[in-house]
Parts: C-alpha cells; structure tokens; sequence
C-alpha cells in the first residue's frame, strides 16, 4: 500500500530535510490547496510551520501524502474511510514505512557513491 500503482510515475523524494508545499505539490501530483484541506482532515499530517505561518513537510510527510492520494485517487477511498485505513495500518506499516525509507536512502547513496567513482 505505500507505493500506489500511479506513484511509480511520480518523481522521486530528493534527499532533502524539508520540502516547501510547492515542491510536496510537485513531488505527489496534488496541488497546494489539496494538501492545505488534506492537513486538517488527516491528523498524521503535521507540517512544521515557522516564519509567516510556512509550512515545511519532512520526507515522512511526503510519503504519507502519497499514501492518501493512492487511497483517495487509486483506490477509491472516501477521505474518512482513507482516514480509517491510515489510522489502523499505522501499526502494521511503520516497520515497512522504515524498510522504504532505508531502502530509497540506500539507492539514493549507491548512486551518489557511483557518481563518485567515476
């Protein structure tokens, strides 16, 4: 379930720490009023807000927007029924969730180390 069918055609996470709403709206295909809506209905999504009320996603923000647009949009889900599967494969999938992150860190280094090398 992380990785919805249409978000392989999505780019990939850039190796950063945080991403504007800008770049999360490009990184996920969902524009920035979506993502504005998506944070008060998705208590998982929590942006960090600094300066003039800017709000700054983490890459775990990023791919739990994936997640909703692949429940939403793929799957057909309601926004409370995405709502609900979120909340119930919390537990399930924070070890997967982890797995993906470690696993994308690690293809993005092995390419880093490969540009090195040559």
């Amino acid at each position: 379930m992380l990785e919805a069918s249409n978000n392989k055609d999505l780019p990939a996470i850039p190796a950063k720490r945080y991403f504007t709403i800008g770049e999360v709206s490009d990184l996920c295909g969902v524009k920035p009023h979506v993502l504005r809506y998506w944070e008060q209905e998705f208590p998982q999504l929590k942006p960090v807000k600094r300066r003039g009320n800017r709000r700054y996603y983490q890459r775990q923000d990023v791919i739990t927007i994936r997640q909703i647009r692949g429940l939403l949009y793929d799957e057909g889900f309601t926004i409370g029924g995405a709502r609900n599967r979120l909340d119930g494969d919390v537990a399930r999938e924070d070890n997967s969730l982890s797995q993906q992150v470690i696993r994308q860190v690690r293809a993005e280094l092995e390419e880093l180390l490969r540009q090195l090398r040559r």
